[in-house]
């Protein structure tokens, strides 16, 4: 069973007041968490209309309206694993 998470990808701006770049040369929404980028989990679906729908919703949401175009929608296999490796942290 596929199921449908929808996630908001938030810019953070730039202090210099340099343009901020949503996406990529490739159309793929863009995520920095270095530099403060913030990416939030709206909810888990069963369908892709039912994400859609939440997206539409959102869409009207303070914080999510300044970047109405920033979210996307992520299909997984119910059950399947996503993450299969470790991960390394690096001390300051």
């Amino acid at each position: 069973m596929d199921v449908y998470m929808v996630w908001h990808i938030h810019h953070a701006k730039w202090l210099d007041g340099s343009p901020i770049e949503h996406f990529g040369d490739d159309g793929q929404i863009l995520l920095d968490e270095q530099s403060g980028d913030d990416a939030k989990m709206l909810g888990v679906y069963a369908s892709q209309n039912a994400a859609g729908a939440r997206i539409d919703r959102a869409r009207t949401q303070p914080g999510f309206e300044d970047e109405p175009k920033c979210f996307l929608i992520d299909a997984a296999t119910l059950g399947d694993d996503l993450w299969t490796d470790g991960y390394v942290s690096i001390a300051d």
